[in-house]
């Protein structure tokens, strides 16, 4: 068993934010007034990372305008069941709904969901949480009959919108493909376009029925990043985990750190069998370091290079496309990870309560984590995983809070493009009291 996993040195965040990103933020506001439902997808891998920011006062603003008041779930009912299962009255009558789906359940493990669902009720009342991964027939129907019972639960409307919001690459048209082949009788071909590299959607489609009888259609919109993903380690490892998910375009990390990080994290949820000595020789020992583990791994592969020289660029590229595909599954089984943290966003240590409650997401860490000796293995019950869920949500909130306050959400290019917006505020204000002046003066 590791008993000290030293955190890696990360790369500082890329930036990329093109154009179209960029537009479509610009045009969200006017978007959400011809829309009734926001479907806003998240990766469950990340359900922290995967928040972008920049909607959420937009969305808040939205839901003012439309008069939605949250509303807090009855005593002693936290989980999703406590949401009422009829739109929330609203003061100006319109229709005003946003449903958080946590798209992949299938590569978290499933202990966690309800904990979670109950976690984010608590903290968030106004937001449905739902769990579903596109593949999974049974996920597609019941997010489905949410959206078409919402929709008949206002009949005095004669169609409802939906608009489907992320970053890139959490599943939004593939999700929506699926939507529309469960809720339209018949053969339906396949309406957007859809790949495993992110930003294939670059413009807001055009409206795709997803139910007749009552008549819902749905928009598909570009994935958004963040302009900016934050200065110093809290920065660097959020722009890690969202290229780890494919979230950031291909080419902007070196793959060596993506490994590196991948590594550290199956330690920490793992420390006694990481869900990667699968793909190593048996007997291996855990390890900590990465080209230690790629040279093992190239070897076992046999990824060699001329001279017989182990290939470990080729080996951090399949480990990196391993954890995305089948590893991604290994690690939701992992025997051991409910004493360690859910994912890669939630990390806490029930056998040294010092440690506990940590959100990798959220803050800086240490330069190392040390493993408490947990006497038992054993699963702990479901309330204790929801109150280490919740303080973890607390420790994002106030990060995100804190970057805020002291502009480590900023980028330098963005504090210079500011400093000149006021600039020429200034000389403008300027040159009209000027010119006030001369003109009174005349």
């Amino acid at each position: 068993m590791l008993t000290h996993i030293p955190f890696p040195i990360l790369p500082a965040p890329p930036s990329w934010f093109p154009g179209h990103m960029l537009q479509f933020q610009r045009n969200l506001p006017q978007l959400l007034t011809r829309t009734d439902v926001v479907l806003e997808l998240r990766d469950a891998r990340l359900p922290l990372t995967s928040i972008n920011r920049k909607f959420e006062g937009v969305l808040q603003t939205w839901r003012r305008e439309r008069g939605a008041i949250p509303t807090p779930p009855p005593t002693g009912e936290a989980g999703p069941s406590a949401l009422p299962a009829t739109p929330r009255p609203t003061g100006s009558g319109l229709l005003c709904e946003r449903i958080v789906v946590f798209n992949k359940r299938d590569l978290v493990p499933e202990w966690g969901i309800e904990p979670f669902k109950r976690a984010m009720a608590a903290k968030y009342p106004d937001q449905r949480v739902f769990f579903a991964s596109w593949n999974k027939t049974r996920d597609i129907k019941a997010l489905n009959e949410l959206l078409v019972g919402i929709a008949k639960h206002t009949p005095h409307a004669p169609e409802m919108n939906v608009l489907v919001v992320g970053m890139p690459n959490v599943g939004k048209s593939t999700l929506l493909n699926a939507l529309r082949n469960i809720g339209i009788a018949g053969p339906t071909p396949k309406a957007l376009r859809t790949g495993a590299h992110p930003g294939i959607t670059r413009s807001l489609s055009t409206r795709l029925k997803l139910s007749i009888d009552p008549l819902v259609y749905a928009w598909d919109s570009p994935g958004v990043m963040l302009p900016f993903l934050g200065k110093g380690e809290s920065g660097a490892e959020r722009g890690v985990k969202l290229a780890l998910i494919a979230g950031i375009k291909e080419g902007l990390y070196d793959i060596d750190a993506l490994a590196s990080y991948l590594l550290y994290r199956l330690n920490v949820l793992d420390p006694i069998s990481p869900a990667y000595l699968k793909i190593l020789p048996p007997g291996t020992q855990p390890l900590t370091d990465v080209y230690e583990f790629l040279d093992i791994l190239a070897k076992r592969l046999g990824m060699l290079r001329r001279g017989g020289i182990r290939d470990t660029a080729r080996a951090a590229v399949w480990f990196v496309q391993w954890w995305r595909n089948e590893g991604g599954f290994v690690a939701a089984a992992t025997e051991h990870a409910a004493v360690r943290g859910w994912g890669f966003d939630f990390q806490w240590d029930l056998a040294n309560p010092s440690d506990s409650d940590k959100s990798a997401g959220a803050v800086a860490p240490s330069d190392a984590t040390a493993v408490g000796s947990d006497k038992s293995q054993e699963r702990p019950d479901e309330a204790v995983i929801q109150a280490r869920m919740e303080a973890c949500i607390e420790r994002f909130e106030r990060g995100v809070d804190g970057e805020e306050d002291d502009g480590s959400n900023v980028s330098k290019t963005q504090e210079k493009k500011q400093a000149r917006t006021e600039l020429l505020a200034k000389r403008k204000a300027k040159a009209e009291r000027r010119w006030a002046k001369k003109v009174g003066g005349v």
